[in-house]
């Protein structure tokens, strides 16, 4: 998922676009994003670097020994966030249902699909001895004036940490797609600005990047787009290899911004990241936090994104009247 935050006027024009296609928005949960499997008989989920979060249990298609139908082979696979506080998987995408493939499927078809499957079996009951963790679907709203208002503003039953926005044509894409996007701010997220390993917010911005065989310094998108680079003697010296995750603090004053991308003048190593992290920061993400910290993009900037997009159809529509 990509967030991409600017500057007050960049990100009003690209949120401005996006609402032009752009069809659903949602409060998104705070915890772990994971990809959930039930499949002869027992469900698993797993984090984003491929470890197991859970092996449970569950009244998924085929997730327990309990009630298997159809062909024990038969699989479901859900993309959620586990929400430690009342230990509930909140499904926000469907990839596959009982053996049916949702890949190719537009975004508007499979939120429909998951309210209407999950209504279907008990996944959305409480624990029980067969079904060890509860599911659920997060809310999905129009991008109108009013389901922006309801996804920011609304009670959830879960800590919210930001709002996303599905492009609902878009296909389902594994990594970073500009047609998913996240916005954040304080009101809608305890997680605006990344804090370190004790939990407070560095003087200065940190970037994770991937190292690469000639040294250059990379983000985790396709393709990569290079942010400096390491000489080899240093690499040797420092006894670090290609694939390496390296966090990395970056001064203000060397940064810059053009034609909608930023640019690093100088680096400055803080460490190596240990093998739970599988993937470097996106151009985006790094985008966003410096955006988070001089420009942020306001939930008054979307509202007048919403506004701007509404009478432009408006317009639209008189002329084709007419």
């Amino acid at each position: 998922m990509t967030s991409q935050v600017i500057t007050d006027e960049e990100g009003f024009d690209i949120f401005q676009h996006f609402f032009c296609i752009c069809r659903h928005v949602s409060a998104r949960p705070a915890g772990k994003r994971c990809m959930v499997v039930s499949s002869n008989g027992i469900t698993i989920s797993r984090l984003r670097n491929g470890t197991i979060l859970h092996r449970f249990p569950s009244a998924l298609p085929n997730g327990s020994k309990k009630g298997l139908s159809g062909p024990a082979s038969s699989y479901s696979i859900l993309d959620c966030i586990f929400h430690e506080p009342d230990e509930t998987y909140y499904i926000v995408d469907m990839i596959c249902w009982r053996g049916y493939s949702l890949y190719d499927c537009t975004a508007e078809f499979r939120f429909f699909w998951v309210n209407s499957k999950l209504t279907e079996t008990s996944a959305g009951d409480p624990p029980s001895t067969y079904h060890r963790y509860r599911f659920s679907v997060v809310p999905m709203y129009e991008s109108t004036l009013e389901g922006l208002q309801a996804a920011y503003s609304g009670s959830t039953p879960y800590v919210k940490d930001g709002l996303l926005f599905y492009n609902k044509h878009a296909h389902f894409q594994a990594g970073i797609t500009p047609l998913t996007l996240v916005w954040k701010d304080n009101t809608c997220s305890q997680y605006l600005i990344d804090t370190d390993s004790e939990g407070q917010v560095p003087t200065e911005q940190h970037v994770v990047l991937e190292l690469q065989e000639d040294g250059k310094l990379v983000t985790s998108d396709d393709p990569p787009i290079a942010f400096g680079s390491l000489d080899n003697e240093f690499i040797q010296k420092s006894n670090l290899r290609p694939g390496n995750l390296l966090r990395f603090s970056v001064r203000d004053e060397s940064v810059k911004l053009v034609d909608g991308k930023m640019e690093i003048g100088q680096l400055q190593l803080a460490g190596k990241l240990n093998r739970s992290r599988t993937f470097a920061d996106s151009h985006s993400k790094v985008l966003f936090q410096y955006a988070a910290r001089h420009a942020p993009l306001r939930i008054e900037d979307l509202v007048a994104a919403v506004q701007s997009n509404s009478m432009e159809i408006e317009s639209t529509d008189v002329e084709m009247q007419g």
